[in-house]
């Protein structure tokens, strides 16, 4: 644990997993969000489950879960199985052998969240939204000094900028919404948006307004996509670099015959577990930051309301004490029979009541999505081989190297 003041507070960087489990666990309601990430988040996702609190959080909560049920993730094998290969051929068609793997991944994961979540095809809106999503990631998504200084209630000159640029966002979404409104809400629910509209608090009988709806589906959308392209990303950027791993991945995937109707029961330990192994190496949440509400003790260290409370997956999954040669890309920690991992030690989804809900979600498309790549190709970087992480508001790469897709004999 590394202790020391920041602007005029306390702030704590938890590196032990019982200290972990007591802030983000055991007593998680004695800590919040932090004011600089709501000023940078909420212009783009509003009061959805990402950032709601309290009561509003458990009935957003209650109400989304049964869309991310186990037995939903057979419909997300099929569709992440069928549009990457539908993906595989539109480049082979077009003779593009050398591509920009990130923003294809962006692209991809989109259209699947559209279709798994909200039986929505939003290839016709993909370019519009990756502009917003890249426009916004590129100047506004980091803090700058007031955003980390001024409490909350204190808007600083960000933040109407983000505010104007919110509002541009949550037009576009609107139009795709109403497209999805038209086609009629079901009961039982088919999907995320049918169990959002027709949902009744039990309590109050109230539902969603349609601002909150927007909220929910702008916090899904970016959620749902941003972070799986990253895992992706960074799973084909260590493949790469590691292609007698990539080949065994590959030989699973051959293995398995994927179709999109056999995707839902294919069984892929190594390919998940490379995905899992990248989440440790290159997780997409680099921080977890809470705001003590009272007065707590944390690994003997006194907090008062306003401290700061860091859990950074980026350096506990590195740290020497937890893991063995933890620098090196090595799937097999993630593999059955593999020694467990300790539950605070690893934290790419987070951990406790607001752990991530779609993480079983998106580890089976990154692992079916990876299987169809790997089947079909070989990974191979084209340039220089070193891509440096960067904090913004996921873990992106600096650069975007270009990737040779080779031909599988």
């Amino acid at each position: 644990m590394i202790a020391g003041p920041f602007l005029g507070r306390q702030s704590l960087l938890l590196n032990e997993p019982n200290a972990i489990r007591r802030v983000l666990v055991d007593n998680a309601g004695a800590y919040g969000r932090t004011p600089a990430t709501l000023r940078i988040l909420h212009p783009m996702i509003g009061d959805g489950l990402f950032l709601a609190e309290g009561e509003a959080w458990r009935f957003q909560r209650r109400t989304a879960a049964p869309a991310f049920a186990p037995k939903n993730l057979g419909l997300v094998a099929t569709i992440a199985a069928r549009r990457t290969a539908a993906l595989l051929d539109r480049l082979a068609r077009e003779g593009r052998r050398i591509v920009d793997l990130l923003a294809l991944f962006q692209e991809l994961a989109l259209v699947v969240a559209g279709e798994a979540l909200f039986s929505q095809s939003l290839e016709p809106h993909v370019r519009a939204l990756r502009a917003h999503l890249d426009a916004y990631g590129t100047r506004f998504a980091r803090p700058s000094p007031l955003d980390l200084a001024l409490p909350q209630g204190w808007p600083t000159p960000a933040e109407f900028l983000r505010r104007r640029f919110g509002r541009s966002w949550f037009a576009l979404l609107a139009e795709i919404l109403a497209e999805r409104r038209a086609r009629g809400i079901e009961t039982p629910p088919r999907d995320l948006f049918d169990a959002l509209a027709g949902a009744r608090d039990p309590e109050t009988g109230r539902g969603f307004t349609e601002q909150e709806l927007l909220d929910q589906f702008a916090t899904f959308l970016i959620a749902g996509h941003e972070t799986t392209a990253l895992a992706l990303f960074w799973s084909c950027y260590l493949l790469a670099l590691a292609p007698d791993v990539q080949d065994a991945a590959a030989a699973e995937a051959r293995a398995a015959e994927l179709s999109p109707e056999a995707a839902p029961r294919a069984q892929l330990p190594l390919l998940r577990a490379v995905v899992q192994e990248a989440l440790r190496l290159y997780p997409p949440a680099f921080t977890i930051v809470r705001e003590a509400k009272e007065p707590d003790e944390v690994a003997g260290h006194r907090l008062a309301p306003g401290d700061l409370v860091v859990v950074a997956p980026w350096v506990l999954h590195r740290h020497e004490r937890l893991w063995n040669e933890p620098d090196r890309f090595d799937p097999r920690r993630f593999l059955p029979g593999a020694p467990p991992v300790d539950r605070f030690a690893y934290l790419p989804f987070g951990v406790g009541p607001r752990v991530c809900i779609g993480a079983q979600f998106a580890l089976v498309e990154a692992s079916l999505v990876l299987a169809v790549l790997l089947a079909r190709h070989r990974l191979e970087l084209v340039g220089p081989a070193r891509v440096l992480p960067v904090a913004v508001v996921t873990t992106h790469p600096d650069r975007r190297p270009a990737f040779r897709l080779g031909a599988r004999p």
